[in-house]
Formats: structure tokens, C-alpha cells, sequence
């Protein structure tokens, strides 16, 4: 009798259990939400991020906040955002550098992809490699050829350590066969002001944020780090053209701390379809050179993970270190 009991507590319990998900699921949610973005204000996810939060507090008829915590190639806002209470309350945009730290980074205290649960992939966009304007290189084909005959001597500059932005370079040098010296900065804003100021005289950062100075002329493009050249820059070419297989994209994804309930994880999913739609945030997403993915919580996952396992064989190839 006490086992038969013992079974019937226990299967109540999962049946409560059970009942109460949908339940809280439905109620989600009673307060603001926030979004954590683990890069400094300005940079290449940022902006999109941003108008997302908005969109999606109407959506949501609570606040969402945005709020940065750039750091140590993005994993001091990823660590908060997987310890956090598995609840939808706190979220995490996440991006290629995500995946990258997985590999290069060895003694974190949690998993960067497995200790998440995926909502959505909301975006991408291609990098561009872009130079100072005193820069002597005016071509892919001559940048290739100077930096070959001056091992060591071209510094480039990156959003930090494990940035996607330091991953496309060494990628590029690696796979072109010529070296450079990475200067790691705390965040794109440092990391821009001194590329624009001829500090540093090169960068692959996401395209969005580049455009408006490669339109005043202050930086230079010389290409792009797509498999096809990007619509707002037609007559760039993709390194890929110089150095086949090349491809590196800057993307942008809402994770939550793993154990979410799946009805929070699906509603969010499902209001952020309906914001991704919106016709202004597809003008904002296509004047930013961002192509929308809208994908679903499962596609992200495999996304993800596919991420790592791709970035995971280029920090080994390349010999990529935390500088």
C-alpha cells in the first residue's frame, strides 16, 4: 500500500506539475523582461537589438529592457544570463562570439551553448574588411600582397578577445597564408575610434555599423565576408573571390537560461515572428544590410550548435589564443 501510495503522490506531483506550466506560461509576463547584450552600447548587434526590445514590449505589454555587459569575449553576460532563474525574465543576445568562446575559452564555469535554451536566430549580416584611408593597400588583391610582404608589421583591430571580429581575421590570415598582430579592445565604440583615428589601421567588424563611415569616406572597404557580395556594398568583393571557402557571418539570436518552460520559450518565439515582420523593422533590418531569419527555437538550436562545432575547428586551425 505505501508503494501504490508513494506511486499516486508521484504521479500527482507530475500531473500538477504538468497543469501548472501552460498556466504559468500563459501568465508570462507580470514584469519587465530583460535583454542582456554582452558587447559594449554601439556595436554591430546593438541597434538591432534594441529596436526589437521595443517592438516586442508592445507586443509582450511589459517592458523590455536592454542592458549591456560587455566583458572577457561575452561570457560575463552570457554567465549571468545562464544563472539566472530559468523563468523568461532574463535573456541573453547572443551572436557568433558565443559560439567561438565555447572553444576558446577552456575554464568557464558554464557551457556557452548548452546551458541555454534557444528561442530564436533573429538575424545575420555579412563582415567587411575595412581599412584607414591612409592605409596603402586600395584592393583585396593588394591588401593580400602587402600584408604577405610585411609579416607582423599590420595590426588589426577587434571588439575584444574571442570576438567574432578577432575569429573572421585570424580566419582570414590563416586561410590566406600571411600574419597579423590582433590589438583587442574593450568593446567596437574603442575599437572603431581608434580604426577611424588610423591607431589601428584594420578591422572586420559586422557591415551595419560601417556604412556610415564608409559612406563619409573614413574608412575604406575592400571586402566583405559573405558567400555572395552584400547588397549595400555591390562592388566590394567577398574575400571568398581571393580565398575560396572563406565565409564568416555576424549574427544575432535570443537565448534563455536552459529549463525555461517551453510555453515561455514559444511565446516568445511566437512575438518575436510577429515583431521580425513588422514593415519597420524590415526597412530598419534591410538599410542595416541585416537579413532576417525569423527561424524557430528547434532550427536555432541546431544552428547553434553547428556554430561551435565550426568555430571550434577554426580556433585549432588557426592557432587562435586569448591575447
Amino acid at each position: 500500500m505505501r508503494r501504490t501510495a508513494a506511486a499516486f503522490a508521484t504521479a500527482l506531483a507530475v500531473a500538477v506539475a504538468a497543469a501548472a506550466a501552460p498556466a504559468a506560461a500563459q501568465d508570462y509576463p507580470a514584469r519587465p523582461v530583460k535583454i542582456i547584450v554582452p558587447f559594449s552600447p554601439g556595436g554591430a548587434v546593438d541597434g538591432p537589438t534594441r529596436i526589437v526590445a521595443q517592438k516586442l514590449s508592445e507586443r509582450l505589454g511589459q517592458q523590455v529592457v536592454v542592458e549591456n555587459k560587455p566583458g572577457a569575449g561575452a561570457t560575463l553576460g552570457a554567465a549571468e544570463v545562464a544563472k539566472a532563474p530559468a523563468d523568461g525574465y532574463t535573456l541573453l543576445l547572443a551572436s557568433q562570439t558565443n559560439a567561438i568562446s565555447a572553444s576558446l575559452y577552456t575554464k568557464l564555469a558554464f557551457d556557452p551553448v548548452e546551458d541555454f535554451a534557444p528561442i530564436m536566430l533573429i538575424g545575420e549580416e555579412p563582415g567587411v574588411l575595412v581599412v584607414h584611408p591612409s592605409f596603402p593597400a586600395k584592393s583585396l588583391a593588394e591588401f593580400i600582397a602587402y600584408v604577405k610582404a610585411n609579416p607582423g608589421k599590420v595590426d588589426y583591430a577587434s571588439s575584444g578577445n574571442g570576438s567574432g571580429q578577432h575569429l573572421f581575421a585570424a580566419m582570414f590570415a590563416s586561410m590566406a597564408g600571411f600574419t597579423m598582430n590582433h590589438v583587442p579592445y574593450k568593446g567596437s565604440g574603442q575599437a572603431t575610434a581608434d580604426l577611424l583615428g588610423g591607431t589601428v589601421p584594420v578591422s572586420i567588424p559586422g557591415t551595419a555599423g560601417m556604412m556610415g563611415h564608409i559612406k563619409a569616406g573614413k574608412l575604406r572597404p575592400l571586402a566583405t565576408t559573405g558567400t555572395k557580395r552584400a547588397e549595400a556594398l555591390p562592388d566590394v568583393p567577398t574575400i571568398g573571390e581571393a580565398v575560396p571557402g572563406y565565409s564568416a557571418y555576424v549574427w544575432m539570436g535570443l537565448l534563455a537560461p536552459k529549463g525555461t518552460p517551453s510555453g515561455v520559450v514559444e511565446r516568445l518565439n511566437r512575438e518575436l515572428r510577429a515583431v521580425m515582420a513588422l514593415p519597420d523593422v524590415k526597412a530598419y533590418y534591410a538599410t542595416h544590410n541585416l537579413e532576417i531569419v525569423a527561424s524557430s527555437p528547434a532550427e536555432f538550436g541546431k544552428f547553434f550548435r553547428d556554430e561551435k562545432e565550426r568555430w571550434a575547428k577554426v580556433v585549432r586551425e588557426t592557432g587562435a589564443k586569448i591575447d
